[in-house]
């Protein structure tokens, strides 16, 4: 069979930004913001919209499109239908049954990856995929999504340094450097194995610095244009997933915790949309065949992100609930100056406003 056209993989990515769309305001109606009916029902699974959703569409997408199997964009389908169900207000069951689906297609496709080329990076990437679906099982069989928090963040991390471990192949990178990576990859499967909130603290510490020291956006951020942009975005992000371990080393993963708060969006917020904002360049067009250029003004949401989410984290670490309530709304407005950005950018290409 024919791969799945790019217009027809667009469906799909507008049920991903739905459950965006749907967490964001669900995640403003647990800070106490007015928000449409839909959304305050929802407020219980805001990180199941965000994660498994919204990333699950997302992270599945791209990797349909990259194994090239027409059954691949099943799971993407899956998670986008599972994020409908939640903001639908369908029996929670709905939304997890298809959340697991998805996640064994995710799998299915990495696996698939992983035979064309067995290397360290595609084990990382199934890997992740794995912690997506175990997350997924667990929020089933208990109901609760803070269990599986952990795993859920496992499967961001990881598909997100699989991703860069690739790119080091272009790098005079020493030996010791993948061992100490897959040393670090086990560390954090451990903790997340043995619920130990410390122990994976300390793995995102050394996976932080293991990116800060051997990624590639190290010398790309000396260069210009996109390459150095996308490298800003990646750089800003490593630090906030140092901060967010450290946090946790406090104590800031365990739930209850007054800086849990703080924690979880720094890794949500300041190191994963980061990758997005950097990415979303090469992958959107890579998805959906259509151009986005690159433009400077692309540094205003990224430092909107960093500027709102600091707020955030001041309000989290300093018990202000006011700031929090703030920098809240001002974290969902920024992703939305972001989509308008590049909406605004895809439209100027396609009229001649760039030239």
């Amino acid at each position: 069979m024919a791969e799945l056209k790019p217009g027809a993989r667009l469906p799909l990515l507008f049920f991903g930004m739905l459950s965006l769309l749907g967490g964001v305001m669900a995640g403003l109606a647990r800070l106490g913001w007015s928000v449409p009916g839909p959304a305050v029902q929802a407020a219980g699974v805001h990180g199941p919209l965000m994660i498994a959703a919204f990333f699950g569409t997302v992270i599945s997408l791209e990797r349909a499109v990259a194994v090239g199997h027409n059954w691949a964009y099943l799971a993407p389908l899956a998670a986008g239908l599972g994020g409908i169900a939640l903001l639908a207000g369908a029996p929670l069951i709905a939304g997890q049954l298809l959340g697991s689906l998805a996640a064994f297609g995710l799998i299915a496709a990495s696996v698939v990856a992983l035979r064309r080329q067995v290397a360290a990076f595609t084990v990382v990437l199934t890997l992740a995929a794995g912690c997506w679906l175990v997350g997924n099982l667990i929020w089933l069989a208990g109901g609760d999504p803070a269990a599986a928090v952990p795993w859920w963040l496992l499967f961001l991390v990881l598909t997100i340094a699989g991703e860069r471990l690739e790119l080091t192949r272009f790098l005079p990178t020493p030996p010791l450097a993948q061992k100490l990576f897959i040393g670090i990859v086990g560390v954090l499967l451990l903790a997340a194995l043995a619920a130990a909130d410390r122990l994976l603290a300390g793995g995102l510490i050394a996976l932080a610095l293991w990116l800060l020291r051997y990624d590639i956006a190290r010398r790309n951020v000396a260069t210009t244009g996109l390459t150095r942009f996308i490298a800003a975005c990646l750089l800003s992000g490593y630090f906030w997933l140092l901060a967010a371990g450290l946090l946790g080393v406090a104590g800031a993963f365990v739930p209850g915790h007054a800086w849990r708060d703080a924690a979880l969006h720094a890794i949500g917020l300041g190191f994963v949309f980061a990758m997005v904002f950097g990415h979303a360049l090469i992958i959107f067009p890579a998805v959906t065949r259509i151009r986005i250029p690159y433009r400077p003004v692309l540094y205003l949401p990224l430092a909107l992100l960093h500027l709102t989410l600091a707020l955030r984290v001041v309000g989290g670490l300093g018990d202000v609930f006011a700031l929090r309530h703030l920098a809240g709304l001002l974290n969902g407005l920024v992703l939305l100056v972001f989509i308008a950005t590049i909406v605004t950018l895809v439209s100027r290409n396609r009229t001649g406003g760039t030239r």
